[in-house]
């Protein structure tokens, strides 16, 4: 029986496959019932564990001490997982399995943005590379240690098949996330939740409305310009009749809540069409469907490319965005390989794995310890920890 309120196709939480750990739950301990579901509960593990709370000062485009205002990993995270609720609501899907994935998939990346993720995937080339989403499993199943009984965050079958599917069926399957399929089958082949589909278009709709936010407080991008291009354009001339010149925080808020609800309301749309024209019955009829249900219109679509090529060229290929990522990629690549070639520098907690000191550890095992370390840092984490190591002043503390 489907649970109260959801539509037949969403997630079940009554019908959860469980965790790949059956622990007894703290409520338990105290003689109080927990009267939350299990996602819910995964939800709120992702929520306070201590991969989330760095995400306040990991770089979105802009570096975090470029201005107070600039999304981080962290806003950006809370803001999808805006997006997604309001989504799956409409939809009648489990909003908290969908806030789940939301929440937690970024906590993979390194400090400062895509530029420290391809500065690191190419100095560790020989050894597999680096993926943010591989290193997102990672923490919920092996490298947060909140709890006294096991490793990772224990969560459930549902939330880490959306975060290793969020977008799409996988067929470059990385190491740590074979390894979990092996134990807790995920059936990577297949499609994801609807959930898991929101969670990741709702990616797409913060990025392309909260980077022209950003773009325009930073200076990057003239409105004025913006007006030829699709789905902004409209809303600038609209803006530009209604109210004339209004003072740019006016604006750009205007701007990035009609953008959302203009690409919300179109997947809504498209989407509720996908799901009557394919009828399916349950969440493994999702699985099992031969392409994502959860979409855009062909039209909305496009017009997001267009968007996302504009931003591309003027905000993250901007002169000033290159020299930060210039001198992040140099940060990220001197640490790498200083702590590859001098594993003694390494700070005392990351000197051992599993009782073994990691200098007597293979090439590709050192390798991936060093990269966990530095996947876990914050943008100012890495400057501080770069500037002890490579200054020649003082040791700072």
């Amino acid at each position: 029986m489907a649970d109260s309120n959801l539509a037949p196709y969403a997630a079940q939480h009554s019908m959860s496959q469980g965790r790949l750990l059956t622990v007894k739950p703290a409520d338990a301990e105290i003689g109080n019932p927990d009267p939350r579901t299990a996602f819910q509960r995964d939800r709120d593990r992702i929520i306070h564990c201590s991969a989330f709370r760095r995400l306040k000062h990991k770089t979105q485009v802009f570096i975090y001490h470029e201005g107070d205002y600039f999304r981080t990993r962290l806003t950006h995270s809370l803001e999808v997982a805006q997006i997604t609720r309001a989504i799956c609501r409409q939809l009648r899907l489990d909003d908290d399995l969908a806030e789940a994935i939301a929440l937690a998939h970024d906590l993979g990346h390194t400090p400062f943005g895509h530029a420290g993720e391809t500065e690191l995937n190419q100095a560790m080339h020989d050894v597999g590379g680096f993926d943010h989403n591989e290193q997102t499993i990672r923490i919920l199943t092996k490298l947060e240690h909140c709890y006294a009984e096991f490793d990772g965050l224990n969560l459930t079958w549902e939330t880490l098949e959306g975060i290793a599917k969020h977008n799409g069926p996988l067929t470059d399957i990385r190491p740590s996330i074979a390894a979990l399929d092996a134990q807790f089958s995920l059936n990577l082949q297949s499609y994801a939740s609807l959930e898991a589909q929101v969670a990741a278009l709702s990616d797409d709709i913060a990025y392309m409305a909260h980077d022209c936010d950003d773009g325009i407080r930073a200076g990057l991008l003239n409105p004025i310009e913006m007006q030829e291009l699709p789905l902004v354009g409209p809303i600038l001339k609209t803006l530009d009749a209604q109210y004339g010149t209004i003072e740019t925080s006016r604006l750009v808020h205007e701007l990035t809540r009609r953008l959302i609800s203009l690409a919300v309301s179109d997947l809504v749309d498209e989407s509720t069409r996908l799901l009557a024209e394919h009828a399916p019955k349950s969440a493994d009829d999702v699985r099992q469907a031969d392409r994502a249900l959860i979409g855009f219109s062909d039209e909305m679509a496009q017009d997001l490319e267009m968007v996302k090529a504009y931003l591309f060229t003027h905000v993250y290929r901007h002169y000033k965005v290159n020299r930060m990522t210039s001198k992040a990629k140099r940060v990220m690549r001197q640490l790498y390989e200083l702590f590859m070639e001098q594993t003694n520098t390494l700070p005392q907690e990351w000197q051992m794995v599993d009782g073994t000191p990691i200098g007597d550890l293979s090439h590709a095992d050192r390798a991936r310890h060093i990269a966990d370390y530095l996947a876990s840092m914050t943008d100012r984490y890495a400057m501080m920890e770069h500037e002890r190591l490579f200054d020649l002043g003082p040791i700072l503390r």
